[in-house]
C-alpha cells in the first residue's frame, strides 16, 4: 500500500507539472495571437510572433510543450492569417509558408531546448565543482593576474586563519614568508602556466609558519590567455613531525651504536686518571706533574663526550662547519671499530673553505657513510676518505666534495635503486633502513647532492657535494 500511494503521488505531481508546462505553451501562443490581433503594426510579422512563442516554450518549458506550441501556432496561422484549410480554399503558396513555419518552429524549438539543456548541465557541473572545491580538505584559492585573491574555500580559512571576507581582495604575497614574496609571484604567472607540487612554507594570520605542499595551475580564458591561477595548499605539519621523529630516532640509534666505541675510548683515559691520582698521593714530590697529566686525560674524556653530544643535540641555526675536522672526529670515534677489523684508512684532505650548516647533522651524515663502509668491508679492507673543493655542474655552484670509498662487497643493481628509500635495508635484522634516507635528507636540506657508484665485489663510492652558501628552510 505505501508503494502504491507513493506512485500515485508521483503521478499526481508530474500530472500537475505537465498541465503547467503545456498550459504555459498555450499562454505563449495566446500572447502572440493577441499581439498580432491588437497591434496593427505587427500584422505583417505574424510568422515571427508565433515563432517567438515556440522559442519561449522550448527555452523555459521543454521540447514537448514547444512541439505542442508549434502545432497550435500553425493552427492559429491557418485560421487567422493564411486560411489554407480553414476557408476551404487550397492555396499552394500559403501552404508552403505554413509548412515552412512548422519546420522552422520544430527545428528552432529543438535547438533552443538543446541549448537550455547544455546550459543546465554546465550550471550543474559548475555547482558540483564549486561544492567539491568548497568541501575539499585542501586549501584552494584563486588569484587574478596581479596576484589578488578572488576565491577562498573553507579549508583555506582553517589552514591560514583568514575568513573568506578577509582573504578575497588580499594580495597572495601576504601568505609568503618575509623575503620570499617572489616565490608567491612565480606561482601566479610563469612561462608554463603550471607548477608541480613542492614543499614550502606559508604564513598564517597569527604570524606562525605552516609547512605546506603547494601546487599551482593556470586559469585560462577561451583564447588560452592566462587570466589567473588556482593554488592548492595541503597542510603537511603532521607528516613533517613524523619525519622529524624518525630522523631523531635514527640520530639516537646512531648515538647508541657509538656506545661501545666511546666506552672503550673513555675507559683508557679514566684508568690513566685513577693511576695518576694514586701516584700523586704516593709521591707528593711529583704530585703536580701527575695532576697535570690527569687533567689532560680528563680533557680528553670531555672532548669525547662533547663529540658524542653533537649527534643528539644541535644548534637552532646553521653556522660555519669544517668538513675535514668533523670527518676526523668521526674516524676518531670509530677508531676502535676500525682497529678491530684491521681496516686501513687513507685520508686525503685538501684546503677548503668552511660551509654553512648544522654540525650535528654533518656528524650524523659522515658517521652513516663511514660505518656503512666499514661494515661492508669485513676484515682488512681499505677505507678512502677525501675532502676537496668541488663544483656542482647542475646548479653551477662551488662547494666542498666529501668522498667515502670502500673495498667491500658492493651494492647490487637491484638494491642500488632503493638504497635511499626509508626502511629499506640489506643488513637484515641489524639495520633500520633509515641511515641513507636520513643522510639524503640532510644533504638536500643543506642544498647539496649525494651520488653513489658501486660494483659487486668491487667496492662502493659515496660522493657528497655541499655548497658554500645555502639559504636554509625548515621545510626540505
Amino acid at each position: 500500500m505505501p508503494d502504491s500511494s507513493n506512485k500515485g503521488n508521483w503521478i499526481t505531481r508530474h500530472q500537475h507539472s505537465a498541465w503547467a508546462r503545456y498550459g504555459g505553451a498555450v499562454v505563449a501562443v495566446w500572447v502572440a495571437l493577441s499581439l498580432w490581433t491588437f497591434a496593427p503594426l505587427l500584422h505583417r510579422h505574424a510568422f515571427s510572433l508565433f515563432l517567438a512563442a515556440v522559442l519561449i516554450a522550448a527555452r523555459f518549458l521543454g521540447f514537448g510543450p514547444a512541439l505542442f506550441s508549434s502545432l497550435l501556432s500553425a493552427v492559429c496561422l491557418d485560421f487567422f492569417v493564411y486560411h489554407v484549410f480553414s476557408a476551404g480554399m487550397f492555396q499552394g503558396a500559403n501552404l508552403e509558408r505554413l509548412l515552412v513555419f512548422v519546420a522552422i518552429a520544430v527545428f528552432a524549438g529543438s535547438m533552443a531546448r538543446q541549448k537550455t539543456l547544455a546550459e543546465t548541465r554546465a550550471e550543474r557541473s559548475t555547482r558540483e565543482m564549486a561544492a567539491i572545491v568548497e568541501c575539499s580538505a585542501d586549501a584552494i584559492f584563486s588569484t587574478d593576474p596581479e596576484g589578488t585573491i578572488v576565491s577562498w574555500n573553507r579549508a583555506a580559512e582553517t589552514l591560514f586563519g583568514y575568513s573568506s571576507e578577509e582573504a578575497v581582495g588580499m594580495p597572495s604575497t601576504r601568505l609568503a614568508p618575509p623575503g620570499r614574496e617572489d616565490e608567491s609571484r612565480r606561482q601566479i604567472l610563469n612561462a608554463a602556466g603550471d607548477l608541480d607540487p613542492y614543499q614550502t612554507e606559508r604564513v598564517r594570520k597569527d604570524g606562525n609558519l605552516v609547512p605546506v605542499l603547494l601546487s599551482s595551475s593556470a586559469l585560462r580564458d577561451a583564447r588560452g590567455n592566462i587570466v589567473g591561477a588556482s593554488v592548492i595548499a595541503r597542510d603537511i605539519s603532521a607528516e613533517k613531525q613524523s619525519q622529524e621523529a624518525v630522523r631523531r630516532s635514527e640520530k639516537l640509534a646512531t648515538a647508541g651504536r657509538l656506545a661501545a666505541s666511546i666506552a672503550h675510548e673513555i675507559n683508557n683515559p679514566l684508568e690513566a686518571v685513577v693511576n695518576l691520582l694514586y701516584l700523586a698521593r704516593e709521591d707528593s714530590a711529583n704530585a703536580a706533574q701527575y695532576l697535570t697529566m690527569a687533567e689532560e686525560e680528563v680533557g680528553r674524556v670531555a672532548r669525547l663526550a662533547q663529540q658524542t653530544l653533537g649527534f643528539v643535540r644541535d644548534t637552532n641555526s646553521p653556522g660555519p662547519v669544517k668538513a675535514a675536522t668533523i670527518m676526523e672526529e668521526i674516524l676518531s670515534l670509530y677508531s676502535r671499530k676500525i682497529e678491530t677489523r684491521h681496516v686501513r684508512v687513507i685520508r686525503r684532505y685538501r684546503q677548503v673553505e668552511e660551509i654553512q650548516g648544522y654540525s650535528g647533522e654533518m656528524r650524523q651524515l659522515f658517521a652513516n657513510l663511514v660505518v656503512n663502509a666499514i661494515e661492508a668491508m669485513g676484515i682488512q679492507g681499505v677505507l678512502h676518505v677525501r675532502v676537496s673543493p668541488g663544483h656542482d655542474w647542475h646548479s653551477d655552484r662551488d662547494g666542498v666534495r666529501v668522498t667515502v670509498a670502500d673495498t667491500g662487497s658492493g651494492i647490487t643493481p637491484t638494491d642500488m635503486q632503493r638504497i635511499f628509500e626509508p626502511f629499506y635495508t640489506t643488513k637484515n635484522e641489524t639495520g633500520t633502513g633509515l641511515g641513507l634516507w636520513v643522510s639524503s635528507g640532510i644533504v638536500k636540506k643543506h642544498g647539496g647532492a649525494i651520488r653513489v657508484r658501486s660494483r659487486v665485489e668491487g667496492g662502493t663510492v659515496f660522493s657528497v657535494f655541499l655548497p658554500y652558501a645555502r639559504e636554509f628552510s625548515p621545510v626540505g
